[in-house]
């Protein structure tokens, strides 16, 4: 089957609950790394190297296959000025791209709109998840939210409108505390009943879907074979949206953080052998990125919330290699007892929504920041 849709498709991927930056990419010639991590560091033997400084976590093998063949971008350092632990507020925070104030308006969500002005199609955006991601929430834009897309609209009791109503008032229930209900029944009220008009169209996909890729049983694994099936089945969606709980390692980290990065390592190979067998990884970019990182000693048994993250652009279209510097782990140049950032988060979105997607960027970020030239 080929593609005859050749649009710039962005698919992001959340990792939710704060993805330990210093444990994915690893600076293993530090000394510095392991007197910081007695409990939680990654031995030299072990971690699979991808420069002089920097290591990819032994459990991140297919990905690091897909490094090596110049698909992956390293993006060090991202963050913004006063990092907010909370994980509900810095996640709002990269979900809107408002670091002083709560935003309103989704970073996606603009991208959407600028994509599909006139809201033509319903399928331009798609969230694979329960709920509504902040990311992609704009009044007047249209988002079809889908839990599992072969039980969407079909099981008995279960029907398009019930899981509709289910997505916003999740969303209602999450957003009004922190919005105020005026803004949120704004957005139900304008979007809401239109958020899932693709239900119809969504129910027709799986039965068109064929594949040799068998994917590994994770919840990423799911999520991004569903994303497979609706973007193979070529009905104009532009961004796909979805995410990989349980990142929030303040215990046990060790064994879990690898499982974590196993999965997801092994679901993005997957959706990207999948998205060859069907000719279409040629415009398929892979965003992945979490709200913080963690802190850069750890507590005996895991680590706490900090700051300085990673984000990863993974496919064809990306120009592979490190991007940006790793952060300082020296005592004095640490903000608080975490990794200072080195670029701002919006200047990344801002490459992808410019030089992948050819939006405006300002439009979409809210103000000029450095880009990359990852894409």
């Amino acid at each position: 089957m080929t593609s005859t849709n050749k649009d710039p498709i962005l698919v992001v991927v959340q990792l939710t609950g704060g993805n330990d930056y210093i444990n994915t990419v690893i600076p293993y010639q530090d000394p510095l790394y392991y007197d910081s991590r007695k409990k939680v560091s990654v031995t030299q033997e072990e971690v699979l190297p991808i420069s002089d400084e920097l290591a990819f976590n032994p459990a991140f093998t297919a990905v690091k296959d897909l490094y090596d063949q110049g698909k992956v971008a390293v993006i060090n350092g991202i963050g913004y000025p006063g990092p907010n632990r909370s994980h509900f507020r810095s996640m709002d925070i990269w979900h809107t791209c408002e670091p002083e104030k709560v935003g309103t308006e989704g970073w996606l969500g603009r991208a959407i709109r600028d994509l599909d002005p006139n809201a033509e199609n319903v399928l331009t955006g798609v969230n694979f998840g329960r709920g509504l991601p902040r990311a992609m929430a704009l009044t007047g834009v249209p988002v079809a939210s889908v839990a599992v897309l072969e039980t969407y609209g079909v099981l008995t009791g279960i029907t398009g409108e019930q899981e509709r109503i289910q997505a916003l008032d999740l969303f209602s229930r999450m957003y009004s505390p922190i919005m105020g209900t005026g803004p949120v029944m704004d957005y139900l009220g304008s979007t809401g009943l239109d958020a899932l008009k693709g239900a119809d169209i969504l129910k027709t996909v799986p039965a068109q879907y064929q594949s040799r890729i068998e994917y590994s049983d994770s919840i990423i694994g799911r999520n991004l074979q569903g994303i497979a099936k609706v973007l193979t089945a070529n009905l104009g969606t532009r961004i796909f949206y979805t995410e990989q709980p349980g990142y929030d390692t303040h215990a046990n980290q060790g064994p879990l953080h690898g499982i974590l990065l196993d999965h997801l390592s092994h679901a993005i190979n997957d959706f990207y052998e999948d998205l060859n067998e069907h000719n279409t990884a040629d415009n398929v970019l892979i965003y992945l990125f979490t709200e913080f990182g963690r802190r850069v000693k750890d507590n005996g048994s895991g680590t706490d919330h900090g700051a300085g993250g990673l984000a990863l652009a993974i496919g064809d279209p990306v120009t592979g290699g490190i991007y940006s510097e790793f952060p300082s782990m020296r005592p004095e140049d640490l903000e608080e007892g975490d990794l200072k950032y080195n670029i701002d988060f919006r200047g990344v979105y801002g490459t992808v929504a410019e030089k992948w997607l050819g939006l405006d960027a300002a439009s979409i970020v809210g103000g000029k920041f450095e880009q990359l030239n990852f894409v």
